[in-house]
């Protein structure tokens, strides 16, 4: 009896044995599973973390078929799987960029191993301060700037001494040789060149000062509006008004030299000043002027003071700024 019982007792542990064996065998699977998903989870959280470094980001995956391709005119090429790796001598290529809330152009060139002249020329932006989030930016794989042929005589080797750059990697890049003529109007790409400062301040908005350095504020903007002397007109104002109390000093808003002082029926006392690059800026209904013909002046020279002369409804300066004898916006061009 006792060895039956001793008997049943050994089969019950082994069965209680084998049980056990089982619930510790899933218990072990279940935790390799788990644990692999750990492992897993945290790999793809430091991929994530890592492709979206930085100001923005790009809305589309880091792949060849992810990206918006773009090329110049000289030739055609492939978006490359990852932007670092694109980045060689003898080869360019784009990506696609959306701009985000916050960006800069500083910062983007900055997160993509470029410079701000690159983006500015390459997306042909006029005013960087117009830039919205949103908007697409093709972002080249090295530094450089666009440049449209002048005339059909010009080759490489002419073009990279003149941006003082490396003429074997402008060559290479748009892969032609270095004195291959190159016909006019052909876009080329100049790796490591930058655009001249005057581009750069236009574009930017740093080549003037606000002519007045006291209190003021926008009367008038430039663009149309309603006529200030017939409401139920509409006219252009090719400049900006600026009111303040009269007398208030008037400054040049760039270096440059006097070539016109005197009386206008529209302006009453005005001048004008003639700066570099094609610029030219006016300065009307002054109650008197302190700057005369010939004289060169600077940005802390004063013009004139505020005055109410001319057509106007009250003391104010009107500025204008002329391109090559056409007036442009004045809010585009100044800090």
């Amino acid at each position: 009896m006792k060895k039956f019982e001793f008997f049943n007792e050994i089969c019950y542990s082994r069965r209680t044995l084998m049980r056990l064996y089982i619930k510790y065998g899933l218990v072990c699977v279940l935790s390799a599973v788990c644990a692999g998903s750990l492992v897993a989870g945290i790999t793809l959280g430091a991929m994530h973390h890592n492709n979206s470094h930085g100001k923005g980001g790009l809305d589309s995956p880091r792949t060849a078929e992810g990206f918006s391709s773009f090329s110049t005119d000289a030739e055609s090429h492939a978006v490359s799987d990852d932007f670092q790796g694109a980045e060689q001598d003898s080869e360019l290529s784009y990506i696609s960029y959306r701009i985000k809330k916050g960006d800069m152009i500083g910062f983007i060139a900055s997160d993509f191993g470029v410079t701000q002249d690159t983006i500015i020329s390459v997306n042909n932006i006029k005013a960087s301060r117009l830039i919205q989030p949103g908007q697409y930016l093709k972002i080249p794989s090295m530094p450089g700037i666009l440049y449209t042929v002048r005339t059909g005589k010009e080759d490489v080797t002419a073009i990279a001494e003149k941006y003082k750059v490396d003429a074997l990697k402008c060559a290479s890049v748009n892969n032609v040789s270095l004195d291959e003529p190159l016909s006019e109007g052909r876009t080329i790409f100049v790796p490591d060149a930058e655009l001249d400062w005057v581009t750069r301040q236009e574009i930017n908005g740093d080549l003037f000062k606000k002519p007045l350095q006291s209190r003021y504020y926008y009367s008038s903007w430039y663009g149309w509006r309603k006529n200030p002397f017939d409401a139920s007109k509409r006219t252009f104002h090719a400049g900006i008004d600026m009111a303040c109390p009269a007398g208030t000093k008037i400054y040049a808003a760039l270096a440059g030299t006097v070539v016109k002082s005197g009386w206008s029926d529209v302006y009453g006392n005005y001048v004008v000043v003639r700066h570099h690059s094609g610029y030219e800026s006016l300065y009307g209904h002054m109650s008197e002027r302190t700057a005369w013909v010939g004289q060169n002046v600077t940005t802390s020279t004063v013009l004139g003071k505020v005055g109410s002369t001319g057509l106007s409804t009250g003391p104010h300066l009107h500025f204008t700024v002329y391109k090559n004898g056409r007036t442009v916006n004045p809010a585009n061009l100044w800090k």
